[in-house]
C-alpha cells in the first residue's frame, strides 16, 4: 500500500501531522507494506526567492491579526509539537521561498534518503534558531547529514531546473486531488486525510485502506482439469515425460 503526503516545509502543521502519522504507522499491523513518498506543495510560490520574512509579520499580515495574537497562536502550535516529541522555536524564526527545498527531496526521493531529509529541513525550520531560508550552505549541510552526496546536492542547487518539473508535476497533482492545503494525505488513491489530524484517525483510515484493496481469491483446482505449471524464481519445473 502507497501513502503520498503533499507537504511544504514552511508549514508547521505538516510537521506534527507527519509525526503523528509516523505513531500510527509504527502501530499498523502492515507497517512493512506500506511505502511513503512525499510530495511537493508549496504554500507560496510567488514569494521571490533570497528574500526572508519574520514569521510573526508574516502571519499578522495574512491574517489580519496583531503580531501579539500570531504569537499567541505559536505558542499553541509549540504545545502540539510539545506532544509530540517535537522542538519548535516561536520567536525569531523567518520564512520564505522553499522551492529549491522541494527539488532537494526529489533528489533524496532518487538516492533513498527522502525521508531523512524532510526530518532534517523540518528540524532546521521549526526547532532551530538559524535560519534556512536564503542559505544555500545551510542546505547542503542538511542534505550531507540526510546522507546525500554533497557534490551532487550543490549541483541541482545551482541548476534552477534540476527538479523543477517534477515539483510542479506534484503541485498539478495535488490540484487535480482537490488539495488546497496541506498537509494532505493520500492513502492507495482511495482515501484522502486533510490536516495534522489526531493519531487515531490516521489509524483509522490506514486500516479502511488496507481492508478495501482488492484481494485475489484462490481457485480450488478441478479434479482432472491436468497439470496446472508454474514458474518461479528458480525456474520452471519441468514436467517427466510419459513412460520416463
Amino acid at each position: 500500500m502507497r501513502v503520498e503526503i503533499w507537504t511544504d516545509i514552511a508549514c508547521p502543521w505538516c510537521y506534527v501531522g507527519k509525526a503523528r502519522f509516523e505513531r500510527a504507522l509504527d502501530g499498523f499491523a502492515h507497517r512493512a507494506q506500506v511505502e511513503v513518498v512525499h510530495r511537493s506543495f508549496e504554500l507560496d510560490p510567488s514569494f521571490p526567492k533570497g528574500e526572508t520574512v519574520r514569521v510573526l509579520s508574516m502571519l499578522a499580515k495574512k491574517y489580519g491579526m496583531s503580531e501579539e495574537q500570531a504569537r499567541q497562536g505559536e505558542a499553541r502550535l509549540k504545545e502540539n509539537a510539545d506532544g509530540e516529541g517535537l522542538g519548535y522555536v516561536t520567536e525569531g524564526r523567518d520564512s520564505g521561498n522553499t522551492f529549491d527545498m522541494h527539488r532537494l527531496l526529489h533528489l533524496a526521493k532518487d538516492r533513498g534518503r527522502q525521508d531523512a531529509l524532510i526530518d532534517g529541513l523540518y528540524r532546521g525550520n521549526f526547532a532551530e534558531e538559524e535560519s534556512l531560508f536564503g542559505d544555500a550552505e545551510r542546505l547542503v549541510a542538511i542534505a550531507v547529514a540526510a546522507g546525500l552526496d554533497e557534490a551532487e546536492t550543490r549541483a541541482v542547487l545551482v541548476d534552477p531546473e534540476k527538479y523543477a518539473a517534477d515539483v510542479r508535476a506534484d503541485e498539478r497533482e495535488a490540484a487535480e486531488l482537490g488539495a488546497n492545503g496541506v498537509p494532505f494525505f493520500v492513502l492507495d488513491r482511495r482515501y484522502g486525510v486533510s490536516g495534522a489530524q489526531p493519531v487515531e484517525v490516521f489509524a483509522q483510515a490506514l486500516q479502511q485502506a488496507w481492508d478495501a484493496q482488492p484481494r485475489l481469491t484462490p481457485v480450488t483446482a478441478v479434479a482432472g482439469a491436468g497439470e496446472a505449471g508454474v514458474c518461479g524464481p528458480d525456474g520452471c519445473a519441468v514436467p517427466p515425460r510419459d513412460g520416463s
